[in-house]
């Protein structure tokens, strides 16, 4: 029986998949699978990958047609998964020797249904460790419970599905798909939707991962079109959480968090294209108009100053029907 697989996506990322692929062998166990999906790159990673596939342990190597996006490679890798346990990696990131093994151990003996991890940000040559927001490690809790506060960051904000390991009976249930086509924040409605639906975790001090930051491919580099599904994957959390048997309590922390992203990528609309740039504003409007205005308003009155001013600013700003559909 296969113990872990290990699902990795890659797209375009002929620079970092050697490494990625090193750091792959360096963890190769006879009872681990890892699960390459090839995204219609078009560059040299399909040979890349075909070389892998005859040289690394474990290796399956599957090819999307036409780039889906990361949430649609991760479904096809999930959809080919044997293993008792499920983690996922990104093409350009790369790991510790020996870090699988030590996941695997520390779920196995928390007996949970997943268990979340700190990470190493590299940025150039900078290193900086990021840790899991859920101060008590080691202690199975129903994550239900880890949520809240609305005006802290908590285990929902920390959404990078990298960074964990996941018990077969969570994708067996339904919950370890994401949402098919998102392009960005794929992350943002599966962790929330694990959080409230799974019944126990755990956050452990293990590090392995380094997460590779500023690639000029990725999409928060590049600052296109693609980088607006943001908003479909927020408005996808308000609308699950508003679904939620403690919807009262529980939808003040998603529309905050909404608030906050909107406001983030306002902060940074330079960024963006042009046209890109106003059609930020004009469906930023909108999600604002969308939101439960109650919880909207008691949101923006938590929130600093320039942020609620910013927003209150958008917020009058006219949306037009096609916008607001």
């Amino acid at each position: 029986m296969v113990k872990l697989s290990v699902i990795v996506p890659f797209y375009n990322v002929q620079q970092y998949a050697p490494d990625t692929l090193r750091s792959l062998r360096a963890n190769a166990r006879d009872d681990f699978e890892f699960i390459l999906v090839d995204d219609c790159s078009r560059d040299e990673t399909p040979d890349i990958l075909e070389r892998a596939a005859r040289e690394l342990p474990g290796a399956v190597h599957l090819r999307h047609e036409t780039n889906g996006g990361l949430a649609t490679a991760r479904n096809t890798g999930l959809d080919a998964a044997r293993g008792e346990y499920l983690t996922f990696l990104d093409g350009d990131d790369w790991l510790a020797p020996g870090y699988f093994g030590r996941l695997v151990a520390a779920i196995e003996d928390l007996g949970c249904d997943f268990v979340r991890t700190d990470h190493v940000q590299c940025t150039a040559r900078a290193r900086s460790v990021h840790r899991v927001p859920h101060g008590r490690r080691g202690v199975v809790m129903n994550p239900r419970d880890v949520i809240l506060p609305a005006d802290r960051s908590t285990s929902v904000d920390y959404a990078y599905a990298w960074a964990g390991i996941y018990h077969r009976r969570l994708a067996d249930a339904g919950l370890l798909h994401f949402t098919d086509g998102l392009r960005t924040a794929e992350d943002r409605p599966w962790i929330w939707r694990l959080h409230r639906e799974a019944e126990s975790f755990a956050a452990v001090g293990l590090l392995g991962v380094f997460y590779r930051r500023g690639v000029a491919s990725s999409l928060t580099q590049i600052g296109d079109v693609r980088q607006l599904d943001f908003i479909k994957a927020f408005d996808q959390v308000v609308q699950e959480t508003a679904a939620d048997r403690d919807a009262d309590e529980l939808l003040p922390k998603a529309v905050r968090t909404y608030c906050a992203i909107i406001s983030h990528h306002l902060g940074s609309i330079e960024r963006f294209e042009p046209p890109v740039a106003r059609k930020l504003k004009s469906m930023s409007a909108a999600a604002l108009k969308r939101m439960p205005q109650g919880v909207l308003d008691d949101a923006l009155d938590s929130m600093d100053l320039q942020r609620a001013t910013r927003l209150r600013r958008l917020r009058r700003r006219p949306v037009s029907a096609e916008v607001a559909a």
